[in-house]
């Protein structure tokens, strides 16, 4: 660890091809806690930086930023880079469009109340929007009333009552649905209902503590059946899966989009990135377990 800390460079780990495109996997050397040390920030940041600049001169077309490197905290979203470089011909994009609208389109449509933490994340605000749009009742967990206020601004006039603050666990003790986006201990799972579906967008998964109640994936889906070349597996996934982050840089690619997917999500794209992704062949992984 020490070794790659001092010495190593971003290096290629694996590769696939689709549709006539190669696709490589390239790893920063950097342990998942050094992410979240104030004093590694610049070191990996620069380390990101320098692989986005090689990808520019090697005329890659799309770079994902995926899993840490695209934290808020540590670059923005990825902002940090594009504001630098502003002649970039690479795109850099982190995927989170179409991992919301993976989480989102688990949600049934019937379901008219839920209760989201991790609420004034980037996933959880854009989550928010798009489901108040829905008519759908979100419970924002959230001790920040200046945070769920400038989310809530951003709410057309006619939705903004359905985005409601609250503060403590037990105000969700009657909604079945979850959205949880910051990690939960099995005593704050303990106040969900029976019967209640833990949707998840948090890293590492949740404990399955609550045996009356249902679990969902991570954002995840599966390679169109065309792809060649898959030796490896995606973290704890199996063969062929990814993470839904991963899966929006191919879509990215395969539809030749030419913005940047960096920063704030658009909450107006995410049906427009869903609808790619199913025409080029994803699948969800959670829509595949409830079907086989």
């Amino acid at each position: 660890m020490f070794v790659m800390w001092a010495y190593s460079k971003v290096f290629l780990a694996t590769f696939y091809n689709l549709r006539g495109r190669l696709h490589q996997t390239w790893v920063v050397p950097r342990f998942g806690f050094q992410y979240f040390l104030p004093f590694a920030a610049e070191g990996i940041n620069n380390q990101i930086e320098q692989a986005i600049l090689r990808a520019d001169k090697l005329g890659v077309k799309v770079i994902s930023l995926a899993a840490l490197n695209k934290n808020e905290a540590l670059n923005g979203g990825g902002t940090l880079f594009v504001n630098k470089h502003p002649n970039l011909k690479v795109r850099v994009v982190h995927g989170n469009t179409l991992t919301a609208a993976v989480i989102l389109k688990e949600i049934p449509e019937n379901v008219s109340e839920v209760f989201l933490t991790g609420a004034t994340s980037k996933l959880g605000r854009v989550i928010a929007l798009y489901l108040c749009r829905r008519q759908v009742r979100v419970l924002m967990l959230t001790m920040s009333t200046e945070r769920f206020q400038k989310i809530q601004k951003e709410a057309p006039v006619e939705y903004k009552k359905y985005l409601v603050q609250i503060t403590k666990y037990q105000a969700a003790k009657n909604c079945k649905a979850w959205i949880v986006g910051k990690w939960i201990t099995p005593r704050e799972q303990s106040y969900a209902p029976k019967g209640t579906h833990f949707h998840q967008f948090v890293v590492p998964p949740i404990l399955a503590f609550r045996r009356d109640c249902t679990y969902g994936d991570l954002a995840a889906m599966r390679l169109p059946e065309d792809v060649q070349g898959v030796s490896s597996c995606e973290y704890t996934m199996e063969r062929g899966v990814v993470h839904a982050c991963h899966a929006g840089g191919v879509v990215h690619s395969l539809e030749g989009w030419t913005h940047h997917e960096v920063g704030a999500i658009d909450v107006h794209r995410i049906d427009l990135v869903w609808d790619a992704a199913m025409k080029h062949g994803f699948k969800p992984v959670s829509f595949l377990k409830k079907t086989d």
